[in-house]
């Protein structure tokens, strides 16, 4: 099941067992208007819903009140209307006149027409999200190929209840991305309940997350709600699940798998509706290797994969950073920061280890030192402003020109063939010498179509180019 559900507002008993039918092999929850409904029924919150399936609704009946009532309180939930006289009702054809968002499919229902249509169904209400607000449509930060991708797959999965895994190092804004996830899904009205697995001591970690009954232990005067009841309906953001304990992992397994956990001191169980979004700077393969990651958890986590590509191979975007980021700074302390052209080349040349996080301590630290005038490059910290800058470098052109794409592409091609041969064609090895997860380096050796023995390599989950 995708976890959506689609209204269906026909008044025929046997249309109405049939489309059922035929949304649950399509995997929605099909939820039926009872025929009896009226004004005094409540339209569904919008959380979790899809699309309305419409079909026959004669003029003054208790029906068509109810899809008056529900065109006016949930206006941006799209109605697909299927055409069974050749000839709309009235309350229907009102709707479509006045512009309602709406798809039409002839009768009897075709299931790969229906499919898609509610899949476009479900691209319309994420892209309506966007549009509804600015920050949702700038998600994580700048405009660069590689965060474009993110971006994308950022879309493609919010409006499903997969459970995604985001990777990345430390400070790339992962649990940006994982917001970003939640914002745009049915869940968005729901909690978004972030929790460090590797801030919490490994003995109060069941008890934060499942919560404890009184009594449970030394200290447990009351009783105590968990992250997972806190996220109910929403989304748990576990954040470096590769700090979590062997025995932890026994236990998010179970929750994952049975959908149902249980209190600390209680052998009740309790049934969880929460999406799972899980992030971790550790390489998890190489830690299920080493026998510290069960691989079982992986493989229930890493459903759908997005690696937050390193600041160091997006330098493109921190011109526009620094802009956002100055922004912040202004909004929390009210101190404004410029930076000269030369200031940012000066950073856009950095390797940055700390990513994002640590360009965004930088910006709030010169506008606390130079709060009165354009930050200069001398006025940088010293390990920032000793780097030389070779951006005015002069370079030789042939009389042709050069293929800037096919020259880097060339230089990345000649580095991924000299780490291939430090690693003797071991892939797990030549990512960590290129600082890459496999995935990723097994992505380029395809676009590349460097020679290898790809068959062995078994990548889980989508790669970006399959996006």
């Amino acid at each position: 099941m995708t976890g959506l559900k689609v209204l269906i507002v026909e008044g025929d008993a046997e249309r109405v067992r049939h489309w059922h039918a035929v949304l649950e092999f399509l995997g929605y929850e099909p939820v039926v208007l009872p025929p009896d409904a009226g004004v005094g029924w409540t339209p569904p919150p919008q959380h979790g819903w899809v699309a309305v399936l419409v079909g026959q609704v004669s003029a003054g009946d208790l029906l068509a009140a109810s899809l008056l009532k529900l065109r006016q309180q949930c206006g941006d939930l799209p109605w697909v209307i299927v055409d069974i006289s050749g000839c709309l009702s009235p309350p229907v054809a009102a709707a479509v006149q006045a512009g309602h968002t709406h798809w039409q499919i002839d009768f009897p229902l075709g299931y790969k027409r229906l499919a898609d249509v509610l899949r476009r169904a479900q691209l319309h209400l994420t892209q309506s999200r966007i549009a509804l607000s600015p920050t949702l449509a700038y998600g994580p930060g700048g405009r660069s190929p590689a965060i474009a991708r993110v971006r994308r797959m950022i879309e493609r999965v919010a409006p499903f209840d997969s459970t995604v895994l985001v990777l990345g190092e430390s400070g790339t804004g992962k649990e940006r991305v994982a917001r970003h996830v939640h914002e745009l899904s049915t869940r968005m009205r729901k909690p978004f309940v972030p929790v460090n697995c590797g801030a919490i001591p490994v003995d109060l970690l069941e008890s934060e997350l499942f919560g404890h009954e009184k009594g449970a232990f030394t200290g447990a005067v009351t009783a105590r709600i968990g992250r997972f009841e806190h996220a109910e309906g929403g989304t748990l953001f576990l954040d470096e699940i590769g700090d979590m304990s062997l025995p932890m992992q026994v236990k998010l397994l179970r929750v994952l798998q049975e959908r149902t956990y249980e209190r600390v001191g209680s052998n009740a169980p309790r049934e969880c509706n929460v999406r799972i979004v899980a992030a971790t700077h550790r390489n998890l393969e190489q830690m299920i290797e080493q026998g510290r990651f069960r691989e079982d958890l992986y493989y229930r986590l890493n459903v759908f994969p997005i690696e937050v590509p390193p600041l160091r191979e997006r330098a493109e975007d921190i011109p526009e950073l620094i802009d956002a980021l100055a922004i912040d700074v202004e909004r929390a302390r009210g101190t404004q920061v410029t930076l000269s052209p030369a200031t940012v080349q000066a950073l856009a040349a950095l390797p940055w280890p700390g990513n994002v996080r640590e360009l965004a301590k930088l910006i709030e630290r010169l506008a606390i030192l130079v709060p009165d005038r354009p930050v200069e490059r001398s006025d940088l910290p010293a390990r920032y402003s000793s780097v030389p800058v070779t951006g005015h470098a002069r370079v030789e052109f042939p009389s042709e020109g050069l293929d800037l794409k096919d020259h880097l592409a060339g230089i990345e091609v000649r580095i991924i063939r000299s780490a291939m041969d430090e690693a003797n064609g071991t892939i797990a090895k030549a990512a960590r010498l290129l600082r890459l997860q496999r995935t990723t380096l097994v992505e380029k050796l395809r676009k590349y179509q460097i020679a290898t023995d790809l068959a062995s390599c078994d990548v889980v989950g989508p790669t970006v180019s399959e996006i």
